[in-house]
Parts: structure tokens; sequence; C-alpha cells
């Protein structure tokens, strides 16, 4: 069996969703493949910043997006030690971004709202439990092979898409060598109904918590809280998993946390890391594949989303306009990469220290820079932006 379309994408998340629906939908005929049974319900990202919104409504997806998620236009950072809090508030940059918030909204619904999308769309199709074999470019454009429920199956495209995440198998068969490092230390995310809002006051849906022995991140989503907290290096992956951690995290928050019933618990690794290109001929990554960070400021997904929305509006030129793929292509590897090494790498970096960092009178570096960002307008719309994504893109637009 041999499955011929103009774009090929390895990856049903929501980043490798984003770029094929958009390509079905400006009249690229487009097929978008999953090794998983369905695209996979990680719970890990659930943030999406003002700048990706804005994509979303482009694409006309925004107003199913948003019945399925949370609005958080203002986030706190709280000591909870001395229970000072510091608010920032999305609003003040509305006149850069139809959408001056963040949304709280688990990343698999996105991905899940657009393969049923393109399941019926008439320049697209979705295929489940398909894992890609075999990459093999020639002047024309790119032969794959996959692994199907039945038999070994051949696609034939002009360009592949590697949105398969942080193991990509599509650029270990490019050989691309992916630079940076792994945080000793793993993060921890539980998640659950418990009313944690009870136990504090005008507690925002975003919250970033400093202690001195133990920070964490605590998110609203519609129907849960998710606590994300480091991890020791030195602590096995039963102990961090079981009952004993979850009451001790807990209490740090509610008081007993013996009685915090939990969704789920994930143990992951953290990294920063930069693929050394993201396109190899007639191939390229987006997302994960292509870059990895710290999940501070909710950067991960969102960049991987401004990937596909480049990617995407540069293969359109190249397939539909008769653009010069080598200028379009380069140029987009040249833009993102710029990004994820420039921005999202640093910026991410910059969150984890800022985090973890105590000074003698026990208040954290951040907290200390947000009291001064609080009484200067032009720091403070600065550090929005920056946070928003808003500059990242600005940045990107600069690059020729």
């Amino acid at each position: 069996m041999t499955v011929r379309t103009r774009v090929l994408v390895v990856g049903a998340g929501p980043v490798g969703a984003v770029a094929a629906y958009r390509l079905a939908e400006m009249g690229v005929d487009v097929v978008l493949i999953e090794a998983s049974p369905d695209c996979p319900e990680d719970m890990r990202a659930s943030t999406f910043h003002p700048p990706s919104l804005d994509m979303m409504e482009e694409l006309g997806i925004l107003d199913a997006l948003l019945a399925q998620g949370l609005k958080a236009p203002i986030y706190q950072y709280r000591n909870r030690r001395s229970g000072n809090i510091i608010q920032l508030d999305l609003t003040e940059i509305a006149d850069v971004t139809r959408h001056p918030f963040r949304l709280q909204c688990e990343q698999y619904k996105l991905a899940r709202l657009l393969s049923d999308r393109l399941a019926d769309h008439p320049h697209g199709q979705v295929l489940f439990n398909r894992r890609l074999l075999h990459i093999e470019q020639g002047a024309g454009g790119v032969v794959v092979h996959v692994e199907g429920p039945m038999a070994v199956e051949r696609f034939e495209c002009e360009y592949l898409v590697g949105a398969d995440g942080a193991n990509s198998t599509v650029r270990k068969w490019l050989d691309i060598s992916f630079d940076g490092f792994t945080y000793p230390e793993r993060f921890l995310t539980l998640s659950t109904a418990f009313p944690i809002e009870a136990h504090f006051t005008d507690l925002a849906n975003v919250n970033y918590m400093a202690d001195a022995d133990e920070w964490c991140v605590l998110l609203r989503v519609p129907t849960l809280w998710r606590v994300l907290v480091p991890a020791d290096a030195g602590e096995t992956d039963a102990g961090l998993l079981s009952d004993a951690k979850k009451s001790r995290v807990f209490s740090g928050l509610v008081g007993d946390g013996a009685g915090v019933a939990t969704y789920h618990r994930t143990l992951y690794r953290v990294h920063q890391r930069v693929a050394e290109t993201f396109r190899r001929g007639r191939v390229l990554l987006v997302g994960d594949a292509a870059h990895l960070n710290n999940p501070l400021g909710g950067f991960g997904m969102n960049s991987g989303l401004h990937d596909a929305w480049n990617l995407t509006a540069k293969l359109r030129d190249i397939l539909l306009d008769g653009a010069e793929p080598e200028e379009r292509l380069s140029l987009y590897d040249r833009q993102r990469r710029t990004i994820a090494s420039e921005f999202v790498q640093e910026q991410t970096i910059q969150n984890k220290a800022a985090m973890e960092a105590l000074n003698g009178g026990g208040k954290t570096a951040q907290e200390i820079k947000l009291e001064a960002l609080l009484g200067d307008d032009e720091r403070r719309r600065t550090y929005l932006m920056r946070q928003a994504m808003i500059l990242s893109l600005q940045r990107e637009a600069e690059i020729v």
C-alpha cells in the first residue's frame, strides 16, 4: 500500500495537529500519523499564551478551545513562609494582543479537537497506530515506511514534518545532534480535584510559590488543580510516586495532605536542549523534536505551536505559490532555532533559577525583582510581554 500526499506530519500531539490542520485549511493535502491509538493524554502542558490564542483564533478553533479551558489574566507569585503575594495582570498588554490572558487547558484537548476535524477535512487524513520505521529522501520528495496495524505501509510526500516529541525518531533518522543538558533532579506533577482554593485568600489560577524547603507551581485547569514540584535526584521513583510523598506535598499547601486524592501522578526528567538544525533537506523538525526546556513559564508547548505556525506559512509559500524552497526553509530554521536558543532556553533557565534562589532575608530573587517591577510601568510591561512570549515573536520577525 502506498499513500501519496504533499506533506506528512509525524506525531499527533498539539504541535503536529496544529501543523497538519493549518496546512489542510490552507488547501495543502496532508496526512497526520501517530504511533498511539489516540492523541496521547499528556497532562504536563496546560498553558496557552496570548500569541498562541491569537493563532488559534485565526485557525477558527478558539471558541471550541475556550469552552474547554479556564481564562487566567492574573498570575501570582507567593511566598509560602511570609505570606507575601505579588500579582501581575496581563490585561496591561491588551494593546498588543487580542487575548490578554493565559488559557489553562490540557494540551491533549487541542490535539484531539484538531485531529477530529482533520479526519473530516477534504485536504486531511489522520492515521493512528502508525509507527515510523524508515525515511529516505530523494530529489523530488521523501519516502517513509510505517508499521501499520496489519502491514508495513509506504508513504510518499514532498515534505515530512517531525512533530514526534523529545525522543523523535525523525530526528534520529536525520542524525541530528540534540545538544544541551539534563537536570539532575526530576519534576513531579500531581493533579487533584481537592478545593485547594479554600485554603488560600484570593488564589489565582496560576501561582508560583516560593518556599525555603520546596518551591512549587500551582495551576488550575477547569476541573483540577495541578501541582509541580522538584524531585531530588537521590529519591527513588517509588518514593516520589508514593502516598507519603503526595501527602507531604499537599500538607505544605493545605495543612493536612493525607486526605487529598490525586487524579494522576507523573514523574519526568527535565532537559534544556536544541537540535543542531531544524531541517535536513525536505524533512523538518518542530516542537519537542527540535527543542526541549524546563516547564517554568509554560514556554514548551507554546514555542512548538509557534514553530508550526512559522513552518506551515513557509510550506504554503512553496507548495501553493511556487516560492524557492531552500530560501524559505532555511529561514524557518534560522528564525525558530534562534528563538529556541536565545529566548526559550535562556528565559526558562532564568525562571528556574529565580524560583530556587533564596537570599538571606528569606525572599527569592524573583520576589525581589517583581516587587521592584510593581512600581515601574515600563519594566513591568517588558516583563509581561516577555513572559507572554510576545517579545519572542517580535524577535522572530527581525531575523531574515
